[in-house]
């Protein structure tokens, strides 16, 4: 316990959140390279998601693909591509690593929200006489948004997770005080890091949530909103007026 109380006094100190290498920069760092990573994965994975999930065509090989990409190892991949390209364009090989993870879930959410549409939804649209492009825009994507949404949840917390790899090709993020506590042992400072590293995905995670909830269209949720309880058929509903006594009382 006594380690927990210190890594919070260490989060709690306002020098550690000041000036050059503090919090509030190492925080920024590594939520510019989650946000920059998703965003590239997502120019990449949705289009060609949904048009996987439109067409029906492709889907083997994009889940050959994205099964292939979640078992690369990340920290192996980073180091292969800065020595690759050098140590001038880490930064470039970092974020184009992080958007490799991030595609497959994204990829997976963007198809798999457009395949579990009930095929006769679409019918429907294709007979009241909705073009292709119509369909996808005004039927397939607003249905398909949850899972979509789900797809770049699990991204994003990947991500996260997997930025505090950067801090060992000295690019910054919330990494540096885990490496730095390494080197000289100091667990407060690893420990905070790590603390704050967990409540950012948690944080992440509630958002993303939210963000589904609301994203399933009014008249879906009406659907799944639970009918309201009946009386039993045999139960009669004036068994217990003033009339019914009466008379029963007279028999």
């Amino acid at each position: 316990m006594n380690l927990f109380g210190d890594a919070f006094a260490w989060l709690l100190d306002p020098e550690n959140w000041q000036g050059p290498g503090g919090l509030i920069e190492l925080t920024g760092q590594h939520l510019w390279f989650t946000a920059v990573a998703v965003i590239f994965a997502a120019l990449v994975a949705v289009p060609l998601g949904w048009l996987i999930g439109h067409t029906g065509r492709g889907r083997e090989l994009a889940v050959g693909i994205s099964g292939a990409a979640r078992a690369l190892p990340t920290f192996g991949l980073l180091f292969l591509f800065v020595m690759l390209v050098g140590v001038t364009l880490r930064g470039p090989a970092t974020v184009l690593v992080l958007v490799l993870l991030a595609i497959p879930p994204i990829l997976a959410g963007a198809y798999a929200g457009l395949e579990v549409i009930d095929r006769r939804t679409i019918d429907a649209a294709r007979a009241v006489g909705m073009t292709e492009w119509q369909i996808l825009w005004k039927v397939e994507v607003p249905l398909g948004m949850p899972l979509l949404l789900g797809g770049l949840r699990s991204a994003t917390l990947q991500v996260v997770a997997t930025v505090t790899l950067a801090a060992y090709l000295n690019l910054g993020g919330l990494g540096l005080p885990i490496i730095q506590g390494i080197a000289l042992r100091d667990y407060d400072r690893m420990l905070g890091a790590a603390i704050l590293i967990i409540v950012i995905a948690l944080t992440l995670d509630a958002l993303f949530a939210v963000l589904e909830t609301y994203a399933v269209p009014r008249g879906v949720r009406a659907a799944r909103a639970p009918e309201p309880r009946t009386a039993p058929s045999g139960r009669r509903a004036t068994a217990e007026t003033p009339a019914t006594t009466e008379r029963e009382e007279k028999n």
